[in-house]
């Protein structure tokens, strides 16, 4: 069956692929970029089944004027995929005021200002699936990625939250959490402007490390073949859907580990309320 996506940040990397990928198999597509003009190439291949709109995700309303477009163009969306985003490398320290803001707006607040005002039109046609592309930096971090952090782990918040909220509406909403994948996100990456403290640190490693020691094992063609086939799927969705095998290793590290010390936090967890004799009393 014939399916509509919207998809953000369509002009490279997974939101271009992807958006080929419905393309292909015969799904329309409506695509944002900050450039309308974008994918002229798919443009001309798809004239009927294409649309592209300009969308400036730091501008709340210029995403509300987006999403109720694109709306309008086929009357109905199935599938929203909110991936534009990008990456910042600094340790927090050195990251400017400006830089701080930037990622902030575009990676949390424009993604939050994209699912509330999909929401009105998800629920009136009754029904509607989400995917937010997060990261597996919405569950484990790496130093010097504080800020872009920052963005993921609030986004995965808003969005688990949100999935109760709608559910009663036929809603579903995932969060895509892909490992390191070979697309332009590293040569996208935004830097702050390096300490000389920070040369010999985490922060430092992780640095060297971006410059070319670390090998990238995400396949985008898998990652998107992966989201395809998520959006085909027979409900209940999955709340998180992890992409990669250095994603999984790190994701379960992480959560063993946080697991493991709410445990040894137990005794003191609990002695923090007050008894059931002292709740008598009050």
């Amino acid at each position: 069956m014939q399916k509509t996506w919207l998809i953000t940040g369509v002009s490279s990397g997974l939101g271009r692929l992807l958006a080929q990928k419905a393309l292909t198999r015969g799904d329309n597509v409506v695509g944002t970029s900050r450039r309308e003009g974008a994918l002229p190439d798919l443009r001309e291949r798809y004239p009927q089944r294409l649309r592209i709109i300009a969308l400036d995700l730091k501008d709340q309303s210029s995403v509300r004027a987006a999403v109720d477009r694109a709306f309008g163009e086929f009357g109905r969306i199935d599938i929203i995929v909110s991936n534009a985003a990008y990456g910042m490398l600094g340790a927090a320290e050195e990251v400017s005021d400006p830089q701080v803001r930037d990622i902030i707006a575009t990676n949390l607040v424009g993604s939050i200002a994209l699912i509330q005002a999909a929401l009105p039109h998800l629920r009136r046609q009754g029904g509607g699936r989400v995917q937010q592309v997060s990261s597996e930096g919405g569950q484990v971090v790496y130093p010097g990625f504080s800020l872009y952090h920052a963005t993921k782990w609030g986004i995965e918040g808003f969005v688990e939250a949100v999935a109760q909220e709608v559910a009663p509406f036929g809603i579903e909403l995932t969060l895509i959490e892909p490992g390191p994948t070979r697309t332009e996100f590293g040569g996208n990456l935004a830097h702050a402007e390096p300490l000389a403290a920070y040369e010999g640190t985490p922060t430092g490693q992780t640095r060297a490390a971006v410059r070319g020691s670390w090998v990238i094992k995400g396949d985008p063609e898998r990652v998107t073949e992966a989201m395809i086939r998520l959006a085909d799927q027979e409900g209940p969705l999955p709340k998180r859907l992890v992409l990669g095998a250095e994603a999984y290793a790190g994701i379960r590290k992480a959560l063993s580990g946080r697991i493991a010390e709410l445990d040894s936090q137990r005794e003191i967890s609990v002695a923090a309320d007050f008894t059931e004799e002292e709740l008598a009393l009050l």
